[in-house]
């Protein structure tokens, strides 16, 4: 077994017992990840921790869309934040920007009091905002534990480039964790780990392969990780440093 740990994000129970069985080192969970992602409910969060035995990150998003959020909003994630953590979630997965593109370091610095020292991830908003290296260098003033990010990119291998950056930054440091996700597949993350050096991933799992189900109109490879591509990853991580 690999020492990376594979984070995958998921937003159904299904989803969830598909991604720990094929190798999962760490869940986040969300709902609606067609539409990017929004939070849960404490009903979903409830049944994963009951049947699955990993640790469980929480998106904590109030909408789909930007993340310039006005006073109810943050309002919002705060009181979220607190339920979620209360019900048993490992941390919460969470970002905010102003109207620039710049950290709202306001709304971080209230939801890191609400998390009470939980991991916080500052979650793909980071590849949304005007300046990167500027904008890590106050996460981590903040005390943000993690940065999910795929280096500005679509995907994590055309953000190689930035991810290194970020990883050799957090590593002079000695604080905090950079996070590549963002498209990233299995024949890519042997590379992007070789570069950065990081120790955990991100990835949805899933791939272009669906199925329909019969009478729904729904594809089942569009909501569900692969356990095929989950497993190949593992492969691939495990493999590193043999050759």
């Amino acid at each position: 077994m690999s020492s990376v740990c594979i984070e995958v994000a998921v937003d159904s129970l299904q989803g969830a017992l598909l991604a720990s069985r094929a190798g999962a080192g760490r869940l986040e969970l969300c709902a609606s990840l067609d539409g990017g992602g929004v939070t849960p409910s404490l009903g979903l969060l409830a049944e994963v921790l009951e049947q699955v035995s990993l640790p469980v990150m929480v998106l904590v998003r109030p909408r789909s869309g930007d993340f310039v959020y006005g006073a109810d909003e943050r309002r919002v994630v705060q009181r979220d934040i607190r339920s979620l953590l209360g019900a048993g979630a490992a941390g919460v997965v969470v970002g905010a920007l102003d109207e620039r593109g710049d950290l709202d370091f306001e709304a971080m610095r209230v939801w890191l009091e609400a998390a009470e020292g939980a991991p916080l991830t500052f979650h793909r908003a980071f590849d949304c905002t005007s300046e990167p290296l500027r904008t890590h260098g106050q996460l981590v003033e903040l005390g943000v534990q993690r940065v999910l990010t795929s280096g500005g990119a679509a995907r994590v291998i055309d953000g190689l480039p930035m991810l290194v950056t970020l990883a050799a930054r957090v590593g002079s440091e000695g604080y905090g964790t950079i996070l590549p996700g963002g498209g990233l597949r299995s024949h890519d993350v042997a590379r992007v780990v070789d570069a950065t050096g990081v120790r955990e991933v991100h990835t949805s799992g899933r791939t272009e392969n669906s199925t329909l189900l019969p009478g729904s109109g729904e594809y089942q490879g569009s909501r569900l990780p692969d356990p095929d591509e989950l497993r190949a990853m593992e492969v691939e991580l495990a493999g590193l440093g043999k050759s």
